[in-house]
């Protein structure tokens, strides 16, 4: 099974403004309706127009298959996506808790969710807004030899070169290593290759 890429937008491929309203310079505005808002209520955002060649680079790999995993859910495909050139996607189909903060439990709400959607699947998450008790979820699903890596960007840059690279060479471990346990006589040992993620 090739791992998930699960994509986040608000602060991975868009920004937070700085406390003063600035955003990045490599991001273009844009303006867009999400569903349920009428055609004169539009929303402003920010978007690198580099991100999109960047996560099709990884796409082409085949050594993932990406899914969105935002709260934009479907408008991620319709709205989003075709801004940076990239297919329709499909989405983890999030719900819409009633909750005042990101971390009702104490970690990412949407985490719950997406470990249910993932079961065993293997999966790269790209979200800027895990708490340390969500790297710990990481590393115990690495420990039961599911390859897990979370990818944190700082909200305010947004996801970064270096952090498509570090999934690049992730994907391709992993990929690596299942082969070589595919392999006559590899054994299940070569999951101790599989390290738990940065933040741990």
């Amino acid at each position: 099974m090739r791992p998930y890429l699960l994509i986040d937008i608000d602060g991975v491929l868009i920004p937070f403004p700085d406390a003063d309203g600035t955003t990045p310079a490599t991001h273009a505005r844009h303006e867009v309706v999400p569903t349920g808002r009428s055609a004169d209520d539009l929303v402003t955002i920010w978007l690198n127009p580099a991100h999109g060649p960047a996560l099709m680079d990884l796409i082409r790999t085949g050594l993932l298959t990406p899914v969105w995993c935002t709260s934009w859910r479907q408008d991620a495909t319709t709205l989003i996506g075709p801004l940076l050139g990239l297919p329709p996607l499909p989405h983890v189909d999030l719900p819409r808790p009633d909750i005042t903060t990101s971390h009702p439990h104490g970690y990412l709400w949407k985490r719950d969710h997406v470990d249910a959607w993932l079961g065993d699947a293997p999966a790269v998450w790209i979200d800027d807004d895990f708490t340390s008790l969500d790297h710990e979820w990481s590393a115990e699903r690495v420990a039961r030899g599911l390859p897990t890596l979370l990818i944190q960007p700082n909200p305010r840059e947004g996801v970064q070169p270096e952090h498509f690279a570090e999934v690049s060479a992730w994907a391709t471990e992993v990929s690596t290593l299942r082969g070589s346990e595919s392999s006559p006589g590899a054994g299940r040992t070569r999951r101790v290759a599989l390290k738990a993620p940065p933040g741990t």
